[in-house]
C-alpha cells in the first residue's frame, strides 16, 4: 500500500507486540494500511474506526466469504457496524497470525460461524455456514437470474450434510455444537491453523 510513515511510539508498538502475536515490523505495516484506509479521516479523530466497506476493500478480506463476519466479530463498536478501530484492526489480525494459538483461532472462527451470536452453531447456522463456503448465497441469486449454479445443495443434500456435521460435532446431542465440541473437532483437523491466517 502506501509508503506513509508509522504514526505509533516505540512505547506502542511495544505495547502492542505484549498484546498481540504480532511482531515489530506487522504492527508497523498495520499502521501504515490502517492509516491508509482512514484517508481524510486520519487527522480529524481521537479515536478513528474504519468502516467495514472500506476494510472489506483489503485483497486478504475482499474474497473471503466471511469478511461481514469477520468484522461483526472484531467490532468493538456499539452499534455492531463492522466498523474497526486500530486495536480492533490488531485484535483481527493477531487472531488470524501464524503465532496464534489453535485455541484462541477456533475461538474466532466459532464466533465467525455463529451467525446469530448465541453462543453455540445449530442448523441454521451451519447452513448459512455450508452456503458461504459453497458460493450459495442471496446476495449471489439476487445478482443472478434466481438459477442454481451447479455447485449449489438440493435441500435434501443439505439437510443430509447438516445432519452429518452434526453427528461427527455434536458430542452432548443436543442438536446444536457448543465452542468445546468446535474445538475437540477443529484439533482433529490441522489443516485448519495454516487455513486461518490473514497475512499483510
Amino acid at each position: 500500500m502506501g509508503a506513509k510513515a508509522s504514526t505509533l511510539t516505540k512505547d506502542e508498538v511495544s505495547e502492542y507486540q505484549e498484546l498481540t502475536f504480532l511482531t515489530k515490523q506487522e504492527i508497523i505495516q498495520a499502521d501504515k494500511i490502517f492509516q491508509e484506509l482512514l484517508g481524510e479521516n486520519r487527522s480529524r479523530e481521537r479515536n478513528p474506526r474504519v468502516s467495514q466497506k472500506k476494510i472489506l476493500t483489503l485483497p486478504e478480506l475482499k474474497s473471503n466469504p466471511f469478511g461481514d463476519r469477520i468484522c461483526h466479530v472484531f467490532s468493538t463498536c456499539e452499534v455492531r457496524d463492522g466498523s474497526l478501530s486500530f486495536k480492533d484492526f490488531l485484535d483481527l489480525l493477531s487472531a488470524f497470525s501464524d503465532s496464534a494459538t489453535m485455541e484462541i483461532k477456533s475461538h474466532y472462527a466459532f464466533r465467525i460461524f455463529d451467525f446469530d451470536d448465541d453462543g453455540t452453531l445449530d442448523a441454521k447456522d451451519l447452513e448459512k455456514l455450508v452456503k458461504r463456503l459453497t458460493g450459495d448465497t442471496e446476495e449471489k441469486h439476487n445478482r443472478s437470474t434466481g438459477d442454481l449454479n451447479k455447485s449449489s445443495l438440493s435441500d435434501l443434500e443439505m439437510k443430509q450434510l447438516i445432519d452429518n456435521i452434526l453427528e461427527e460435532s455434536d458430542i452432548d446431542k443436543d442438536g446444536t455444537v457448543n465452542l468445546s465440541e468446535f474445538q475437540h473437532v477443529i484439533s482433529r483437523s490441522p489443516d485448519f491453523v495454516s487455513s486461518f491466517k490473514i497475512v499483510l
